[in-house]
């Protein structure tokens, strides 16, 4: 999945205002900001939020998006539909009234430092992807798909993901015999689904451990081999197609120019095919939201078109450029419905805070999709020009 940039609700806007001083005025504040989004403290509709705890308003002024995620982990806050509330804070667009500090300071990191290094690559997958197999096999569908589904003439989340397993086949002409590299391979889904369903060989590579053992033992098949190896350790190996599917996240702005280039100059035939599906952000950044950078998806961050248009620039013919942004809002419902469904067997092995930070994360994100805040991109890319592929 993979990463969100700004879709904390408020994202600390109203951090550091002069002149809120008191916990009335404090309270005031923000009552009257969310007032802009249609919702009321303690009111009685689904997106209103309820203060349980008069210290939110203080924490939420001190520490913005991040306060707003810790206090609702710490019961501080609830809501009917956290999803209802995240999408009408972006719709009205009230999270960009005012800079959050910790945004500020995020920003100043990663332009310092290059936080997706390769030294890092695996720190940063194990936070999130190593945190047991269990907890995704309870959220996911039975594949282990972890980005998002294709809803179209879908019925459920298992037909969703498979969907839009059979679409990227399709966007890439897949036929048997084809070498195929999948980079960020997750837990194999797709490499086996590739190889069952179209004859190809494909290796997939992952810098998750537990992602590498899982595809290992449960999606083999003739034609598929699995590495534990980052992206930057490929070396010249030709294939016919490449394939990434919610990896593009975890590449950093400083590495995009770097990650194509391995693409195109390392590992695809000159007349081959590359499908890169990843989220991506209305504007360009260059930082995650402070809640989803210490709690969700360390170091991550999304690319804008203009980010990823300069990176393939002079590389790649762009074939075609599909968003099915709106379906990643059924996505992410459906996890957080099986997540919840399967809580009696999971919280033995995790806390009551984790169910409501992976709550939170999870319905919060659908929000943002559903105001139209984040995208899903499925851009085809070829070396010469490949021509127009079916979607």
């Amino acid at each position: 999945m993979k990463a969100a940039s700004n879709f904390a609700p408020w994202s600390g806007e109203i951090a550091g205002r002069p002149g809120l001083g008191s916990a009335a005025s404090g309270k005031a504040s923000v009552a009257r900001l969310l007032a802009k989004a249609g919702i009321r403290i303690n009111g009685r509709r689904p997106w209103d939020i309820q203060v349980h705890n008069e210290k939110f308003y203080d924490r939420l002024l001190a520490d913005g998006s991040l306060g707003v995620g810790e206090s609702y982990v710490e019961g501080w806050w609830d809501a009917e539909r956290v999803d209802e509330v995240a999408c009408r804070v972006f719709r009205a667009k009230v999270d960009r009234e005012m800079p959050s500090w910790a945004l500020v300071l995020d920003t100043l990191r990663a332009k310092l430092f290059n936080l997706q290094r390769k030294s890092r690559a695996f720190f940063n997958a194990g936070r999130h992807y190593d945190i047991g197999n269990d907890l995704y096999e309870a959220m996911l569908d039975r594949r282990m798909v972890y980005s998002c589904g294709y809803w179209k003439g879908a019925s459920d989340l298992e037909e969703a993901q498979e969907n839009k397993l059979e679409l990227c086949c399709r966007k890439l002409g897949l036929k048997p015999g084809m070498k195929v590299l999948d980079i960020g391979c997750g837990w194999g889904a797709f490499a086996k689904h590739a190889a069952q369903r179209h004859g190809a060989r494909v290796v997939g590579i992952t810098v998750s451990k537990n992602q590498y053992a899982y595809a290992r033992k449960h999606n083999e098949a003739p034609g598929v081999a699995y590495r534990l190896q980052d992206y930057r350790e490929l070396k010249n190996e030709r294939f016919d197609r490449v394939v990434s599917i919610g990896m593009f996240e975890h590449v950093g702005y400083k590495n995009y120019r770097h990650y194509m280039e391995i693409v195109a100059e390392r590992c695809l035939a000159d007349d081959g095919l590359f499908l890169l599906h990843t989220i991506g952000g209305n504007v360009s950044t260059t930082h995650i939201d402070p809640w989803i950078d210490r709690y969700i998806f360390p170091n991550a961050m999304l690319p804008s078109i203009a980010q990823i248009g300069a990176a393939v620039e002079g590389l790649f013919v762009m074939e075609d450029w599909h968003n099915i942004g709106p379906d990643y809002d059924k996505t992410l419902t459906a996890w957080f419905a099986n997540f919840h469904r399967h809580w009696d067997r999971l919280q033995a092995g995790y806390s009551k805070k984790f169910y409501r930070m992976w709550k939170f994360y999870l319905l919060a994100c659908a929000g943002a999709f559903r105001a139209r805040e984040m995208q899903v991109w499925q851009i085809l890319l070829s070396k010469g020009g490949a021509g127009a592929r079916v979607r």
